[in-house]
């Protein structure tokens, strides 16, 4: 096996055990998120207004996955479905202040476990992984992978 081949193999693995990590949502227990807070991110996240129909393109998932996941972040009061006033036959999601609020306890869950999990490493370390994990977060997004 080549050395590149490797550290390919290298990769996979360490991206298997935190796939598997996050199936336990072992990140989400820590901070009391459920599945429904995966909206959240995305309206975050997104540049434009966000539909039911971005939230299941943005995590993969099928519409009706997407939708029982934006009824139940607007069932806990995350989310508000905001009427389109060009088309008012679609609504947009938007945060409420609750949503924010969960958004900010999810932040502060998620970057304590990181630095936790990188506390012996140096500043310098740190900078280097963000850096090659946003590359690497970036090269995905423009492969089928």
């Amino acid at each position: 096996m080549h050395d590149d081949d490797k550290d390919i193999a290298t990769i996979e693995r360490a991206m298997v055990a935190i796939r598997r990590r996050q199936r336990r949502r072992a990140l989400a227990a820590a901070d009391g998120a459920g599945p429904e807070h995966d909206v959240l991110d995305v309206i975050e996240g997104a540049r434009e207004p966000v539909t039911v129909t971005a939230v299941a393109e943005a995590l993969g998932v099928d519409q009706p996955r997407a939708s029982r996941l934006v009824a139940a972040a607007v069932t806990g009061g995350l989310v508000q479905r905001e009427a389109d006033q060009a088309d008012g036959r679609r609504s947009y999601l938007v945060l409420t202040e609750a949503g924010r609020d969960a958004l900010a306890r999810a932040h502060e869950s998620r970057q304590a476990s990181f630095a936790a999990a990188t506390r012996t490493w140096t500043a310098d370390e740190r900078a280097e992984f963000a850096r090659l994990l946003t590359r690497f977060v970036e090269g995905l997004r423009q492969t089928s992978v």
